[in-house]
C-alpha cells in the first residue's frame, strides 16, 4: 500500500482512540468514503490495527515494567515471537545494545514480577540473563489490557 501524507493524517486522527470517519474526512476535506476505504486497507494489509488502551496508573494494582533480556542464541526474532506470547508481554522487541530483546509487561495484584519470572520466563530455553526496569511514573504511557 502506498503510504502518502492523506493517510499518515488519517493514522494520526485515529491515534488517541476511534474517531468517526466523517469527522475526519471534514477535517481533511475528502470524502467519508475516503477515509474509511483507506483505514480499511491499512487494516487489512496490517500497517494499522485500532484497539483499546488503557493507563495502568488508573487502574489500582497494576505496573508496568520493562525487562531486558540476554540470550545464549542469536534467533533473536524467533525468541521474541516466544516472549511475545508469555502472560502479561505487552510487547516484545528485538534490540541493539547490551540485550537482545527488551520486553513491556503488565502485572497485576494476582500476577506479580516473581511470578511472571517463575512461571512464565522459566519455561523458555536460552535465556542467559534478565533484567527488571519498575515504571515507577509513565507519561503518555497507555498499553492494552491483556491479562
Amino acid at each position: 500500500m502506498n503510504i502518502d501524507e492523506t493517510t499518515i493524517t488519517i493514522i494520526r486522527h485515529l491515534r488517541d482512540g476511534r474517531k468517526s470517519f466523517k469527522k475526519i474526512a471534514d477535517e481533511l476535506g475528502i470524502s467519508e468514503n475516503t477515509v474509511r476505504s483507506r483505514v480499511k486497507k491499512l487494516i487489512d494489509e496490517g500497517v494499522l490495527e485500532i484497539s483499546g488502551l488503557v493507563d495502568p496508573e488508573a487502574i489500582p494494582g497494576h505496573r508496568v515494567v520493562m525487562v531486558g533480556i540476554k540470550l545464549n542464541t542469536l534467533n533473536l526474532v524467533k525468541k521474541a515471537e516466544e516472549f511475545s506470547k508469555l502472560k502479561g508481554v505487552v510487547s516484545a522487541s528485538v534490540v541493539t545494545g547490551r540485550y537482545d530483546l527488551m520486553l513491556v509487561v503488565l502485572l497485576k495484584e494476582d500476577f506479580d514480577l516473581l511470578e511472571f519470572y517463575t512461571e512464565e520466563v522459566y519455561r523458555l530455553k536460552d535465556v542467559r540473563s534478565v533484567e527488571s526496569f519498575v515504571i515507577y511514573k509513565g507519561y503518555n504511557l497507555k498499553v492494552p489490557y491483556i491479562l
